[in-house]
């Protein structure tokens, strides 16, 4: 490659955004950090909603940034959670701001979904695991609520699909995001209309479903002009951030494992092929799109999610900790006290999350915990016994022996946890960039660009320019007890 090429990767996540830029000189990726900003659900009476057009000009600032700092790049692309969506009526005009996966308007949908067509056939029929808040419960919602938004809706976009048609013009729908919708069938490889259908959905706003590293436009001659950019390919990444997190592991081989640990942990494998076993739909497991095709066969966790909630309570009143300080108040806790399942309705949207949690382990006869150190120590532990239960249906599910368990995103940095993690599922924990999903998505930009041939070389950059940290598996036994204790959490 005769110079530097520079991609601009928009990564946008449930508590925050950013930009940043990669620098690739073909053999090593080094990223520079451009500003972040915040996100998060803005509640209105008693819905929640994502502010999309204060992101969307939050993401015109850092091309301003880009532009003035680092001059012209060769590619810019966007990657957001999954399942939310934004509807679009004639003349493109937005139908108000999209709906926010914890909404309440999901609840009991579930239940509903299924009269209508059978939990196992909406399974053999989309692969994907069931939560209230995939797209295809969303979309039931609406409709059980008769709202006039699909009465005029003539396009669905997914998040990262309505940026990078603010940025583009050009509406498309991206098969890694496509994929956490519970609308898609990953055998059929096409939107999974014969359900959609029985359900008495239109299908008349879903669109062409494009893969990772498709380039859609250059960005629109209004974006250029205001931003001081050029006009470079909109190249869309896989982009469910898991997706393009998935793409940074820096594995070898077949018989690894990872964890994109974050808010949510989904903990899996890579597929070349859909598994739609009755085992699999039994235990709830998901076929998500990967690059190049693949299959991210994996189970949601639900995450750092019950700690950053204990941090927010806590701050609520009155009481700051930085993560490095719970996290050391946690290493010197006891041991074993209390145990959750963290995956328990009770903390999808608590009130309070210590209250939560203090109150689930009074409702199972454990002792609840006191000190934020307790709390912390009993949502780390509980996420590694829930880990080892995945590890072990991952294992028995696809027939084969996990030798080594990937952790990549922030979550990589709780030294604790990662820990945790080794000791109780008796692995090694390589622990592993902190920015893999926009690394992925960078390097995922430079294979739409044909500056990488596949998804091993990709890969291979990555190896060639993060560091991992090892985690060797210790005190066998120790955690033997309490897993059985955690099983029976488990029902």
């Amino acid at each position: 490659m005769s110079a530097t090429k520079k991609f601009l990767a928009f990564d946008l996540g449930a508590e925050s955004g950013r930009g940043i830029l990669g620098l690739f000189d073909g053999r090593e990726l080094k990223l520079e950090m451009l500003p972040r900003f915040p996100n998060g659900p803005v509640q209105i009476l008693d819905h929640l909603y994502w502010d999309v057009l204060r992101l969307y000009a939050e993401m015109l600032n850092v091309m301003r940034a880009c532009a003035a700092g680092h001059g012209p790049v060769d590619g810019v692309g966007v990657d957001t959670w999954g399942v939310d969506f934004a509807l679009l009526g004639r003349g493109d005009v937005l139908l108000g701001n999209p709906r926010h996966y914890r909404d309440p308007h999901t609840e009991g949908i579930l239940e509903q979904a299924f009269q209508i067509v059978p939990r196992a056939d909406i399974y053999r029929q989309t692969g994907l695991q069931f939560m209230r808040f995939n797209s295809l419960f969303q979309l039931l919602a609406l409709k059980r609520d008769r709202s006039p938004l699909l009465d005029v809706a003539e396009r669905l976009l997914f998040m990262p699909d309505l940026f990078h048609f603010f940025f583009s013009g050009v509406k498309a729908n991206e098969f890694s995001d496509v994929s956490t919708s519970q609308m898609y069938d990953p055998t059929a490889r096409d939107w999974a209309r014969p359900m959609l259908e029985r359900f008495g959905l239109s299908t008349h706003y879903l669109g062409d479903v494009i893969q990772p590293g498709t380039e859609l436009g250059p960005l629109r001659p209004a974006i250029v002009r205001d931003t001081g950019l050029n006009a470079a390919p909109v190249i869309a990444p896989a982009s469910h951030d898991t997706g393009s997190a998935v793409a940074a592991v820096p594995a070898r081989g077949d018989s690894w494992c990872y964890i994109s640990s974050g808010t949510w942990s989904l903990m899996g494998v890579e597929l070349p092929q859909p598994l739609l076993t009755d085992a699999a739909l039994k235990y709830n497991f998901t076929n998500e799109g990967g690059v190049g095709g693949t299959i991210r066969f994996l189970k949601n966790v639900a995450g750092l999610w019950l700690v950053q909630e204990c941090r927010r309570a806590w701050e609520r009143a009155g009481k700051s900790w930085s993560y490095d300080q719970l996290t050391r108040l946690a290493e010197s806790a006891p041991a074993f006290v209390s145990l959750v399942d963290p995956d328990d309705a009770s903390f999808m949207l608590p009130a309070s999350m210590p209250e939560a949690l203090a109150a689930y382990c009074r409702k199972t006869g454990q002792p609840a915990p006191q000190e934020p150190g307790d709390f912390i120590r009993c949502a780390l532990e509980s996420l590694a016994l829930r880990y080892r239960w995945v590890l072990e249906r991952l294992e028995e599910l696809t027939g084969q022996r996990l030798q080594t368990i990937h952790v990549v995103g922030g979550g990589s940095q709780n030294a604790l946890l990662c820990q945790f993690t080794a000791d109780c599922c008796q692995r090694p924990v390589l622990a592993g960039p902190v920015e893999a999903t926009a690394i992925g998505n960078v390097l995922v930009q430079a294979l739409g660009a044909r500056l990488l041939g596949n998804l091993a070389e990709a890969r291979e950059v990555v190896r060639q320019s993060f560091p991992v940290q090892t985690y060797e598996p210790r005190s066998p036994g120790a955690w033997e007890e309490p897993y059985r204790r955690f099983l029976g959490l488990l029902g």
